[in-house]
């Protein structure tokens, strides 16, 4: 059964599918920002180390890839379902310690994610909040993007930013191919900076900076395009770039777009599904330890009726340290509909170390 869900003309949602596309193609110089931790959102997404742009076929699309919700027909965990919920909670600290074994101290980033989302046919409403927190060595009153320790350095430049975002997801076919989607956000945000001795400095200090609120309007847009067990997804997120603060301590979240490929099985035997899958970042994304532009490969594989479902995928920064880090996740259903989540991110990179758990709920 095709289910459509017709909220705009498809004249407008091919020619917002155009702006989109248009707006990727002038945005891929990189810059410096406090990056997002796009990739860290999602239990499953992170099992599947990040490559998960053609695959998000539950509530999590509402994040990863908005077309994604017109996507539910064909295969996938939400295939067919009327209903999909997901609550999520996850962390990551980049590397696993704030000092080395010298006990000096080195460039480190910390995100909490806690989130809500839920999708009914190709309509999505989500929240997320996340907090971000940093440190990071410095030999100027001025924070720059990237720059490693000088450790003759007195001072580090501590950083945090806890967002709350609020979104509103709807997916539209067009054709028998292509769906793409949008999320309409509404994001508060809080910075907080400043300076602390380098000697006591930590990011539970970071984390306890605060500051005044403010809150924009931004959207995220996507496309997937399915041919028989192929799909191609494309997400550009932050179109419109909110800033946050003012001065040489803002943060702007800038537009990063990410792209990706997925075969999706039916069934076969024992097998409820198998997905192989891959991303690539389009755009450079700066932080703290240095600028990230990733690439990802993943699999899933499912039981018949899908009561235990297992992943696992590797991912690299393409650009600086090109070490790889290691995903794996499951899930198993503790009863009919109800799955428990989990993932967990580690290896050799340690700017990707992390964990994640959810509660799945499908009717």
């Amino acid at each position: 059964m095709h289910v459509e869900v017709c909220v705009f003309t498809r004249r407008c949602l091919s020619a917002a599918f155009r702006i989109a596309v248009a707006a990727l193609l002038m945005t891929i110089a990189p810059e410096e920002t406090l990056a997002q931790s796009d990739d860290s959102v999602g239990v499953r997404a992170q099992g599947m180390a990040g490559a998960f742009t053609a695959v998000a076929d539950d509530a999590s699309a509402t994040w990863w890839n908005p077309a994604g919700l017109g996507a539910w027909n064909s295969s996938g965990t939400a295939g067919g379902s009327f209903l999909n919920a997901i609550v999520d909670l996850a962390g990551w600290h980049e590397p696993s310690m704030e000092r080395d074994s010298g006990g000096v101290l080195t460039p480190a980033r910390r995100v909490g994610i806690g989130g809500f989302s839920i999708a009914s046919a190709a309509l999505g409403l989500s929240y997320y909040r996340l907090r971000l927190s940093e440190i990071q060595p410095i030999t100027s009153t001025a924070p720059q993007g990237g720059v490693r320790q000088d450790q003759g350095t007195a001072d580090v430049y501590l950083r945090s930013l806890v967002l709350h975002q609020f979104g509103a997801t709807v997916g539209q076919s067009l054709g028998e191919h292509l769906v793409v989607g949008s999320t309409l956000k509404l994001v508060h945000g809080r910075l907080g900076a400043g300076m602390r001795p380098a000697v006591d400095a930590s990011l539970d200090q970071a984390a306890d900076l605060g500051a005044a609120g403010e809150t924009h309007g931004g959207i995220d847009l996507g496309a997937m395009a399915t041919f028989g067990e192929m799909r191609l997804g494309l997400t550009i997120r932050n179109l419109t770039e909110p800033e946050f603060g003012s001065g040489s301590s803002a943060v702007i979240l800038r537009r990063h777009a990410r792209s990706g490929v997925a075969w999706l099985s039916g069934e076969h035997g024992r097998l409820g599904g198998l997905t192989i899958s891959a991303d690539a970042d389009l755009t450079t994304q700066a932080t703290v330890l240095g600028d990230e532009r990733r690439i990802a490969a993943a699999v899933e594989a499912s039981t018949r009726g899908r009561h235990v479902s297992a992943r696992g995928g590797v991912s690299t920064n393409t650009l600086e340290s090109r070490h790889v880090s290691v995903s794996a996740g499951l899930s198993a259903a503790i009863q009919r509909g109800t799955y428990i989540d989990a993932a967990l991110t580690s290896g050799p990179d340690q700017a990707r170390r992390g964990w994640g758990l959810a509660l799945r709920v499908t009717f």
